[in-house]
């Protein structure tokens, strides 16, 4: 496996097993660092490590998400629905129900429709297998793999 192209190249294709190798890659990068930081007291070392990594990482899961995205045939720009909207809805909720006494309601209705995104998003990325065949984004990355010699 080609970690380099798998972690940080935006083209062509990936598939379902390399999504979560990645995100399985990242969970134990911030176990390991939140490990760290609570070890050392939050030194500022080990703060601005986390701090690069972090950046890294975040570079690193919009290649693999756009990847994933063209393996469904799908454009990255989809990322920007699935990582920013969600955050915004819930801080526009916080904000409005700060603002005005009765707006809870306003609240949890945009709660409820950010987390509608996050499961759309969990579905879309994580449980929906790619386009069969090659698409525009490139090969079916499990058809390649199964057609190259062990």
């Amino acid at each position: 496996m080609d970690w380099g192209r798998l972690l940080f190249n935006f083209s062509g294709r990936t598939n379902r097993a390399k999504y979560w190798i990645a995100i399985l890659i990242y969970c134990v990068i911030y176990v390991v660092f939140a490990i760290l930081g609570y070890v050392t007291d939050q030194n500022a070392i080990v703060q601005s490590v986390s701090g690069m990594i972090e950046i890294v990482m975040l570079i690193s899961s919009l290649a693999v998400g756009v990847k994933r995205l063209h393996d469904r045939d799908k454009s990255g720009w989809y990322l920007v629905l699935f990582y920013i909207v969600p955050s915004v809805l819930v801080v526009a909720g916080i904000v409005i129900s700060l603002a005005f006494d009765d707006a809870m309601v306003a609240y949890v209705a945009l709660s409820i429709l950010a987390s509608a995104i996050g499961v759309w998003a969990f579905v879309e990325l994580g449980c929906l297998r790619g386009t069969v065949g090659s698409n525009q984004y490139g090969p079916d990355p499990i058809a390649s793999a199964l057609r190259s010699p062990v």
